[in-house]
């Protein structure tokens, strides 16, 4: 869908995280760990979350948001697997502790990782060289780097991890797209999953999420079989331009036809990616949203969190933000929300501002980074740059 061509991409390029690191450690800490051994709550539902970075700091926010949110409990934890190398599709080394460390912490919390299935994932590749990569996937060529991930994410202890792979195939904008070769996209799928299940100790579940709608292709056509999927998601963002909400649900491959989808074939529903887009301050659309996720009973949702499409860290929301508080407000194990006090705001407070990192960490104007490696960089807290012009992929 066009919304993927207008989005921050910071969930998934380098970013200065060292005062990040501080700040999320500082929440980790004072939580208190699950005592080893301890059997497993029962998971109440429905578990709702925000995207709200894609490293450190997300976790670090989460706090805050469910403070904003009357103490809602925010159980879900989502974040995104870097899709430039496969060295990142991996699960580098540092990127995934902090996310790991958050869940491990409660033992009703779930964490969602986005698994992109190529490297190269948003670099414009041709369909020729999509379908031949597809192909060669489905051979087994990529096999040990998802048995990599699946072994990484049982050494850190969330072998549980949700893991929405491939999402929005039936698109244009990712390598990992469907359209190209259908059949081998399916098989390529299904090799995944069965190399990550063979991994001692996993627990996975995997999400399949399509954008709503037909797309490029229709996402059925994309379905790689219920054997191998355990959720039915959907990416569902207030688009296009003039589209209601009940149009959305009745369009095809809409929102209705996702949720007979998944009955049909016997699977719960998520939804990774919602919010606002085209239609934009749309506060009926977020009334609906919430409605209608409250209806469906999804295994999770997570808000996409920045602008346009968000409540808590955008300001330009304000009318779908004091719905989206006065809904979510003190919600907790499913329990009815109660409603902001009189007097409280209905529009967000300013999301809060990670410390300053140390002096030299920022980069200067027209400068572009150096590519030292994921593990000198993790350590430096960013990049080192030169000065040409300088690195950005925020739309």
């Amino acid at each position: 869908m066009a919304a993927r061509q207008s989005r921050d991409r910071s969930r998934r390029r380098p970013a200065y995280v060292a005062a990040a690191v501080v700040a999320a450690a500082t929440f980790l800490a004072a939580t208190p760990a699950v005592a080893s051994g301890e059997p497993p709550a029962p998971e109440p539902t429905p578990a709702f979350g925000a995207y709200l970075d894609y490293g450190p700091r997300g976790v670090a926010r989460m706090a805050a948001l469910s403070h904003w949110l009357g103490g809602a409990e925010l159980r879900v934890g989502h974040t995104y697997l870097p899709g430039d190398r496969w060295s990142n599709i991996e699960g580098a080394p540092g990127f995934l502790d902090v996310w790991a460390d958050w869940r491990t912490r409660q033992a009703d919390r779930m964490l969602v990782l986005n698994v992109p299935m190529m490297e190269r994932n948003e670099e414009h590749v041709g369909d020729r060289e999509v379908r031949q990569l597809l192909r060669q996937g489905a051979a087994g060529r990529f096999d040990r780097h998802f048995r990599a991930l699946a072994e990484r994410l049982v050494a850190l202890k969330v072998p549980d991890t949700v893991l929405v792979l491939g999402w929005e195939m039936n698109g244009t904008t990712y390598t990992h797209r469907c359209g190209p070769d259908p059949e081998a996209w399916k098989a390529y799928w299904n090799r995944i999953v069965t190399t990550m299940r063979a991994v001692p100790g996993q627990k996975f579940r995997f999400d399949f999420a399509p954008s709503r709608g037909r797309d490029a292709v229709p996402w059925t056509q994309c379905y790689p079989g219920d054997a191998t999927v355990d959720i039915i998601g959907m990416d569902s963002y207030d688009q296009p331009r003039g589209m209601s909400f009940d149009e959305q649900v009745g369009e095809p491959y809409g929102l209705q036809a996702h949720v007979d989808f998944a009955k049909a074939h016997g699977k719960p529903v998520s939804y990774p990616e919602w919010g606002l887009f085209r239609n934009g301050d749309n506060a009926a659309y977020m009334r609906r949203m919430l409605a209608w996720m409250d209806e469906h009973k999804p295994v999770y949702n997570t808000v996409t969190d920045y602008c346009p499409h968000g409540v808590w860290q955008c300001d330009d929301n304000p009318r779908s933000t004091a719905v989206y508080r006065s809904v979510l407000f003190g919600r907790t194990d499913g329990t009815e929300p109660t409603a902001p006090e009189p007097g409280k705001p209905t529009t967000p407070t300013a999301p809060p501002v990670p410390p300053a990192p140390p002096t030299g960490t920022e980069p200067p104007a027209d400068c572009s980074p150096l590519e030292l490696g994921d593990w000198v960089e993790y350590w430096l807290g960013g990049k080192l740059c030169m000065r040409l012009d300088w690195y950005s992929r925020t739309k």
